[in-house]
């Protein structure tokens, strides 16, 4: 046996094909346009794309228009960037754009977020405090209610983007925020004050994150802003007191709607807000429950109301006045709108309520008290207020923790207040808990 007289000897020829052969098998790499591919470029009975490289292409249209597209993924969905049309914007021009829209999805922004946002700023700033502010607005605002992402919204609009809006946020310095609080803080506004900082802060550490700026220079101004006083909702805790509301409000002689909200007030003690614009649809009389979409809640979560049995009456009464309406306290002029925002409130005053004794949120603070003097578990006590979960993806989970002593605890709270009204002798409460 000849040692390699198995080996097969390539002639020149087969030595020349071979690699042809395996680059055959290679992907084909698109060259990028060029400025003379894109001139030449002629229409055609369909629109055609010339790719460029990067996400980066341009639309031929069938009548000869040439647009300038970018594709990219974010949050695992493709999406897609205009970038202007050619001439009008050059190649170079659109690689600029399309490498500083890749930057912006790298650091987890939206390019279409921050394009929209600099057509309300009407500016081609990418970051101006304004279209930052509103790129951060535009991305977490989904996640709360309405009326909160509005205020903060209007803050920005009235006292800061006037003055620091057009300013490139990378540049903006403590002394010129400061100077934007003053001014707020010489409307005796105080409260306002804080809150516009809190909100610049959180739209400083939005351009930190996304690679915009360097720092957030609202917390060199802890301090500089005097405190704003303690806001207390007007209440009533007193067992005495609080029957005579109950009575009063059962007495009441205005409309059947605004008394029947009056009543379901206590027993539920939701915000005013979320009492008024309170559903048919979100009540289900079978299971006894009230649950209000999250969207209407100041945390953006769902909210589960236990309706006790006194409660349950309330609802079965204005039931067949309203129930073939959507909302369950209509306005007096129209169904298709909720009751007036001061519906409640007017109530108070008619019945003789002056507004550092009572109010819409007091409700709130009475059971809030009194539930804690009864020695119920804190936690349901605040998941039952629907007080704002640090933890926003604990809280959507939560929504129903601590249901069954809910029900529990919201039915004995109707009962005691029953007791109260009819005079009885008030126990001590920690007993009713146990």
């Amino acid at each position: 046996m000849v040692l390699g007289a198995d080996l097969k000897v390539k002639s020149p020829q087969e030595k020349m094909e071979a690699p042809k052969k395996e680059e055959s098998l290679m992907p084909k790499r698109i060259p990028p346009i060029t400025d003379t591919k894109i001139r030449t470029a002629k229409p055609s009975p369909k629109d055609y794309k010339l790719f460029d490289g990067g996400g980066l292409y341009l639309l031929v249209t069938t009548t000869g228009g040439k647009l300038w597209h970018l594709k990219y993924r974010i949050e695992g969905k493709e999406k897609k960037l205009t970038l202007g049309s050619y001439p009008d914007v050059s190649l170079v021009e659109a690689r600029q754009k399309r490498d500083q829209a890749r930057a912006l999805v790298a650091s987890g922004v939206d390019p279409n977020d921050t394009k929209k946002a600099q057509k309300v700023a009407g500016t081609e700033e990418k970051e101006t405090f304004e279209v930052v502010a509103r790129e951060w607005h535009a991305k977490f605002s989904s996640s709360w209610a309405s009326s909160h992402g509005g205020k903060i919204m209007r803050r920005l609009e009235l006292y800061v983007f006037p003055w620091l809006g057009d300013r490139p946020i990378k540049k903006i310095i403590a002394p010129e925020l400061l100077s934007v609080l003053r001014r707020i803080e010489a409307k005796g506004t105080l409260e306002t004050a804080h809150r516009t900082q809190q909100n610049c802060g959180q739209v400083f550490r939005y351009a930190v994150a996304t690679g915009r700026a360097e720092r957030d220079p609202s917390g060199d101004l802890r301090g500089a802003i005097p405190p704003a006083s303690a806001k207390h909702m007007a209440t009533i805790t007193d067992p005495k007191e609080i029957a005579g509301l109950l009575r009063s409000i059962d007495g009441y002689m205005g409309g059947i709607v605004t008394r029947c909200a009056l009543q379901l007030a206590p027993l539920t003690f939701v915000r005013p807000g979320e009492l008024r614009h309170a559903e048919w649809a979100e009540i289900n009389l079978e299971a006894a429950e009230w649950r209000i979409p999250a969207e209407k809640m100041k945390a953006g979560v769902l909210h589960i109301v236990p309706l006790s049995r006194q409660a349950m009456e309330v609802l079965q009464e204005i039931q067949p006045l309203t129930g073939h309406g959507r909302y369950v306290f209509p306005s007096p002029r129209t169904d298709s709108r909720p009751m007036s925002s001061n519906a409640v409130l007017s109530a108070l005053r008619r019945m003789g309520y002056a507004k550092d004794e009572m109010s819409g949120h007091g409700f709130r603070s009475m059971a809030s008290t009194l539930l804690n003097e009864m020695g119920w578990n804190r936690d349901a006590i605040e998941r039952q207020l629907a007080h704002a979960e640090r933890n926003s993806v604990r809280a959507a989970y939560n929504y129903a923790e601590f249901l069954p002593e809910r029900k529990k605890m919201m039915q004995a709270w109707a009962d005691h207040l029953d007791g109260i009204k009819a005079g009885a002798k008030v126990i001590p409460i920690r007993s009713m808990a146990g």
